[in-house]
């Protein structure tokens, strides 16, 4: 039997005409893009780096500008290029070293990371590319999973242990625990917002929907 490949599970995911999950959609959805449209707005975001963007629903909903997607499965960026041409996309392996963003998103991505390698390549990149903030929507407990594309991972305490120049600003739990018998409408991930040494930021909690 074959090693787990996240990447080739997205791209056929994808290719099969599934979508990023029901986070992408819904009052779930709507949380989050509120979370990340108040945090633009407040802390006048220029660029924005969204590591993980899958097939762009959750794009629809955000209010910004400057904005650079990145993806591993070449179907989930073929259709935001369709969807978004006022916005740049590029596969994984193709962003440019040199790109840099003052806001790096990873949204309901760190779980999905189930090799120790693309997990710590993935956490490498999200914040050698980011100069202000990393806005982090994930679950953050050690645990074993049903599901072979979830992998749950406490990971700030790698980011403590290996980004130490990055500090915790702000930890905003999601309305919405997630319930087993109702996945569709709930959630295992909070937010986490991390900024350099010294940095401060301001935040707003949406009410739910």
């Amino acid at each position: 039997m074959s090693a787990f490949s996240s990447t080739s599970y997205w791209e056929q995911r994808y290719r099969a005409g599934g979508t990023s999950g029901a986070g992408s959609h819904g009052r779930i959805a709507a949380f989050k893009a509120g979370v990340i449209n108040g945090f633009v707005a407040e802390n006048g975001i220029g660029s924005v780096l969204d590591l993980g963007c899958g097939d762009g629903h959750l794009l629809s909903l955000l209010q910004v500008k400057d904005y650079l997607g990145v993806d591993v499965a070449p179907t989930a960026l073929a259709c935001c290029v369709a969807k978004f041409p006022q916005h740049r996309f590029v596969p994984l392996h193709a962003m440019e070293t040199s790109t840099r963003a003052d806001l790096a998103l990873s949204i309901d991505v760190i779980f999905h990371l189930v090799e120790d390698g693309v997990f710590a390549e993935y956490m490498h990149a999200l914040f050698a590319h980011a100069t202000r903030f990393v806005l982090i929507h994930s679950s953050n407990i050690d645990r074993d999973w049903a599901s072979p594309h979830v992998r749950h991972r406490r990971f700030t305490d790698h980011i403590a242990d290996c980004r130490p120049e990055w500090r915790l600003l702000a930890h905003l739990p999601n309305p919405y625990p997630f319930d087993p018998d109702r996945q569709e409408e709930t959630s295992f991930s909070d937010f986490f917002v991390y900024g350099r040494s010294g940095a401060g930021c301001l935040i707003q909690i949406p009410p739910p929907a």
